[in-house]
């Protein structure tokens, strides 16, 4: 019975057991390192996308994120220190918690949504998290956080970016774009 109670090892055993079979599993040595280049817009500007690409310029990996989101990110790469920035709290948290987020590698693509996982370090529970790129893309950013992906990862979100933007046309002639379905 006292097992049942061990909340620490509860949530452990629930974070394994829902984690996704589609997840993408890799070798560090078959990860592309990625870095900021730019935001693309498409006419309608509910899903811009955020463009890393490789040091060569040979991989170009989408994520599509927010138009909130595509803001804080694009403040992020401005190389001057941001004292009004939404993840100044989060990044003081952090240290004074002496944790760090050593990586971020894209791991998963769910419908018209990416999944990263951030391996951490200094976390006396976890030593990753996954979670929405949409949703940590301008964190990332901001921490200077080195990101990653396989080639294979790179290739499957050129598709999902193509068909989001030919989704689009025919989701705003039903009204579909205005009321998030694409989100």
């Amino acid at each position: 019975m006292k097992d049942l109670l061990d909340f620490t090892n509860l949530k452990a055993q629930i974070l394994f057991s829902n984690e996704s079979q589609e997840e993408e599993t890799f070798h560090q040595k078959d990860l592309i390192q990625l870095f900021p280049y730019g935001l693309s817009m498409t006419t309608e500007v509910s899903r811009p996308f955020l463009l890393l690409k490789d040091e060569g310029h040979q991989f170009t990996l989408p994520v599509a994120v927010s138009p909130i989101e595509a803001g804080v990110a694009l403040s992020q790469t401005n190389n001057a220190t941001l004292q009004s920035s939404p993840h100044r709290f989060t990044a003081l948290l952090l240290t004074s918690l002496g944790i760090e987020v050593k990586q971020a590698v894209f791991v998963e693509i769910k419908g018209s949504h990416q999944y990263v996982r951030l391996y951490l370090s200094g976390h006396p529970g976890t030593n990753s998290i996954k979670v929405r790129a949409d949703e940590a893309m301008s964190l990332c950013l901001y921490l200077k956080i080195p990101m990653f992906a396989t080639a294979s990862y790179i290739g499957r979100s050129r598709i999902m970016s193509a068909e989001i933007e030919g989704a689009l046309p025919k989701m705003q002639q039903f009204g579909l774009a205005a009321k998030g379905y694409l989100n």
